[in-house]
């Protein structure tokens, strides 16, 4: 793997590390329900949050095993407006991806641009042959956007989720799917 793998720039966004000069921007789409209603993170303090991201800003990016949380910034301005979760499964043969963006950002095609850089990245700095994005079957603009990137169905899983039944859908795309 190679040096540090960010800044990272598409045609609207940036790829970044998170920084703790980031906390105002993150804590407006984390503290926001509508955001949240189907992430696994929950909304945290200030303090929390502040500590979580001064962590993830100085983390070490794609290790198996571990997830790394990277920051998606307007290219325009370089502010904050969401952020990716990607896991490299320990023995670095597929990673797992999550994403979330602030409800005024949402609907632009942003998150597509952003979750493209990631996959793009993963395939470049590891030997994953796949990347998977589990999301609740209600997630409608999620499901959306894995399908529109490419991925494909390929289970369905009960689980409880909040505290409660719900079922969810596992999108994969693999390595050989992103080729020109």
């Amino acid at each position: 793997m190679s040096g540090d793998l960010l800044p990272r720039s598409a045609e609207r966004i940036v790829l970044r590390r998170l920084s703790v000069d980031d906390l105002a921007d993150f804590q407006a789409y984390r503290c926001d329900p509508d955001v949240a209603r189907y992430q696994g993170w929950e909304a945290t303090s200030d303090s929390e949050a502040r500590a979580f991201l001064d962590a993830t800003g100085k983390g070490r990016l794609l290790q198996a095993g571990e997830w790394c949380q990277i920051g998606i910034a307007a290219r325009a301005d370089a502010a904050l407006i969401g952020d990716i979760g990607i896991c490299l499964s320990k023995d670095e043969t597929e990673a797992e991806i999550g994403f979330s963006l602030n409800r005024q950002h949402q609907g632009k095609g942003l998150a597509g641009d952003a979750v493209r850089a990631a996959i793009q990245m993963v395939f470049e700095e590891t030997p994953a042959h796949r990347v998977i994005g589990i999301t609740d079957t209600r997630n409608l603009p999620s499901i959306r956007l894995l399908e529109r990137l490419g991925f494909r169905k390929i289970d369905t899983l009960q689980s409880i989720f909040q505290g409660e039944a719900c079922t969810e859908y596992v999108f994969a795309l693999t390595r050989r799917q992103t080729a020109p």
